[in-house]
Formats: structure tokens, sequence, C-alpha cells
């Protein structure tokens, strides 16, 4: 065998791995996107940065996770509205959104018992008197 055959056969080798690999992440269909409308999403984040500076200010802990009963205890006050997303980012199809209102009371326990253990980020986003604020923890379940 010559160098010539011997330079050949590598590239035609190294050709079929890399048609290979790409046929291999052609075919994955569980790839997610953080969010559908990432642009947009991009273009409101110093709303966003307001939002959590508000949360920043108040002068009480308006989330937090009991580990031992798997649930979060959510303190808004009466007459706040809201909206806790449960994200996770490794499966977006496992994400809820569940919305909150605080009609007559001013505390609301989430429980957390049904989903999956594993790495979670929770994100609350509410609104008081006209004001709004957002506020983000990471938990594991």
């Amino acid at each position: 065998m010559n160098w010539g055959t011997g330079i050949i056969i590598v590239f035609v080798a190294f050709a079929a791995l890399v048609f290979t690999m790409v046929g291999i992440c052609m075919k994955q269909d569980d790839l997610h996107l953080v969010t559908k409308n990432y642009y947009e999403e991009e273009i409101k984040y110093q709303d966003q940065i307001e939002k959590a500076s508000n949360a920043a200010m108040l002068d009480h802990q308006v989330m937090a996770y009991d580990a031992g009963q798997k649930e979060i205890q959510v303190k808004l006050g009466k007459g706040s509205k809201g909206t806790l997303w449960l994200f996770r980012p490794s499966d977006a199809r496992l994400d809820q959104k569940i919305s909150l209102e605080f009609d007559s009371g001013s505390e609301q326990a989430v429980s957390l018992r049904e989903l999956k253990s594993g790495y979670w980020k929770v994100k609350l986003a509410w609104e008081k008197d006209g004001k709004a604020f957002y506020e983000e923890q990471k938990i594991n379940l």
C-alpha cells in the first residue's frame, strides 16, 4: 500500500464519521429552546430587571421552598395576582404555569409532589397596587 491510498482511506473514513454524526444530530427530536419566543423575551428583559429590583426592595421573603413538605409557600399579600412558573431546563415538556390570586388571604402553598425529581427553576411574577414584581428561585426536588 502506498501513501496515496492510505491518505484516501483516512479521508473517506473521516467523511463517513462526519456524515454519521450529522445524521445522528438531525434525528434528535428532544431538543427544546428555553422559550419559544426567545428574541421577544430578550427585548423585554429590562422590564424583568426592574421587576426583580422591586421585589428585592420588599421587607419580607415572598417565596420559600419547604423540602420536607415538597411545597412552595408564596406570601404576596391581600389583593395580589401573580403567575408561578415551574421551569424544568432539561425538559420543556414538564414545565407548568400556575395562576395565583390572593383575594382572601396573603399566603398560599403550592404542592410540588407530582413533579419529577431533579433541578427546577421556580419563577414568580406578580402585581400589587399597580406595581410589578418578579422573583426566581432554583430548587432540587
